[in-house]
């Protein structure tokens, strides 16, 4: 039972920094929350401290989220004035869109810095730009234009093993995805792979990511909680496909996450600071952007992608140690952020383009679109379509709230819905159900104009996050 408490070190991991906050969080969850385990706590106090805004009038995360809401008010300092009327963008697959992304589409494109804009049609509202979203800006950076797990990203590693080997080898291959990856807010590996990118500079140049560095050490190499995962499973590639790789089966891993308590900080901190220097209206003041000739604006960029190479290594880490259970090198690798802001040629003028949950579609790129812990996911390369500012969907997108896919199924119905697939799935809540998805074949069909198809990736044994 010991195990199950949450101590005040658990809380200084993921950002509670001041006794008041940890003691109220400590209450809350006792008082509220006593039979959920430890992970399941800990988990719900990171989404009130990444999202204190959505949390402030609730009933009991409320005097928490109060502490680290961003929203600052404006006073009798000046507002920045928006447009009266959205800008036109382009909308895929708008049939599977629902009305409140388009909403709040409509609102980022009333911002002075927005060029040109687009909806993939895996997307679904979020939190400043909407998941599925990609705005082309001028000379501003948007901090959740990007999102708070900068650099998330795909990346999968093909092997040259028969597929048999992993139904010969599952209990083998179950035991060690255990051992050799680690899911969940803090945590870390006690003996982590060391990486040049420790050395950068930023650490010591930029003063806010100084004190950062221990904790990317030691969470390197890991990956979040809610939809982020690590699979073994099947890579179907057609002939003729783009990789030059010979038609056929080949064992594949494939994972998904991000920067983990990095990049978490570091949206945080620069959205504060875009908030209090950029004074929007209320309703779309996590849209505030830093400007890029601004010293808080150069040293976001320098932070945000530091952030994403250090997505990239975690990435790296997790495909070098299954490299090794496999016993076996990878013979192509394909990965691609899908949580990031790029400067870009777009209309003949470089403007910062934002992808948050889009995934990069340049003419020839290649890239990985997951589909479900079932359903196959696809490998892609773009067709750099200017109508959706060389951009494609990341996933199925969600269908389903988390709470209404906890409401709408049972361990039970998922489990024989996982038996009948023939899929292992180690942790994995009912948040995560397949059923919780938008159908990713629907999703493929409405961008078809937007990628190739050079092949599919089913999963066979999962990883995630408890939940």
């Amino acid at each position: 039972m010991a195990k199950e408490i949450i101590r005040g070190k658990d809380l200084s991991k993921l950002g509670f920094t001041t006794p008041e906050s940890k003691s109220r969080a400590m209450d809350v969850m006792q008082k509220h929350y006593k039979h959920f385990s430890k992970n399941e706590k800990l988990s719900l106090l990171n989404d009130v401290l990444l999202n204190a805004e959505k949390y402030k009038n609730h009933d009991v995360f409320g005097a928490i989220a109060a502490e680290f809401c961003v929203v600052v008010e404006v006073g009798f300092k000046e507002e920045l004035k928006i447009k009266k009327e959205s800008g036109a963008y382009n909308v895929f697959g708008r049939e599977h869109i629902s009305s409140n992304a388009i909403q709040q589409m409509d609102q980022v494109m009333r911002l002075p810095i927005a060029v040109k804009g687009a909806l993939m049609p895996d997307a679904h509202q979020g939190y400043g730009l909407p998941i599925g979203g990609v705005l082309a800006s001028e000379n501003g950076v948007i901090p959740y234009g990007v999102g708070v797990d900068i650099g998330c990203r795909m990346c999968l590693s093909i092997y040259d093993i028969r597929p048999s080997y992993l139904d010969r080898y599952n209990f083998q291959l179950t035991r060690g995805m255990i051992a050799q990856t680690r899911f969940g807010t803090g945590v870390g590996f006690d003996d982590p792979i060391d990486d040049d990118l420790f050395d950068r500079p930023e650490f010591k140049e930029v003063p806010f990511l100084k004190p950062l560095l221990n904790k990317a050490r030691f969470q390197i190499g890991t990956s979040g909680s809610g939809n982020h995962f690590v699979e073994f499973g099947v890579v179907a590639l057609p002939p003729n496909n783009c990789m030059a790789l010979p038609a056929g089966e080949y064992v594949g891993v494939l994972s998904h996450s991000g920067s983990r308590g990095l990049g978490a900080a570091v949206a945080t901190h620069y959205t504060k600071l875009a908030i209090e220097k950029c004074l929007l209206p209320r309703e779309v003041q996590h849209l505030a952007w830093l400007n890029l000739d601004s010293e808080e604006g150069m040293e976001y960029w320098l932070a945000m992608n530091l952030a994403g190479d250090y997505a990239k290594a975690c990435h790296d880490h997790i495909h070098q140690r299954l490299s090794k259970l496999l016993g076996e090198s990878s013979i192509f690798k394909i990965e691609n952020h899908h949580n990031f802001a790029w400067k870009e040629m777009v209309e003949g003028k470089e403007l910062i383009v934002h992808r948050k949950g889009a995934t990069p579609a340049h003419q020839g790129e290649l890239g990985i679109i997951p589909g479900s812990m079932i359903h196959a996911g696809y490998i892609v390369s773009g067709k750099g379509v200017e109508a959706s500012i060389n951009s494609a969907a990341h996933g199925a997108g969600r269908e389903m709230s988390r709470s209404r896919a906890r409401e709408s199924t049972t361990k039970s119905e998922m489990n024989k819905i996982l038996k009948k697939e023939k899929i292992t799935l180690i942790g994995g809540g009912l948040d995560e159900a397949p059923m919780a998805y938008k159908n990713i074949d629907d999703v493929m069909k409405s961008q078809q104009h937007l990628v190739n198809i050079e092949g599919k990736f089913y999963p066979k044994i999962v990883r995630m996050d408890k939940n």
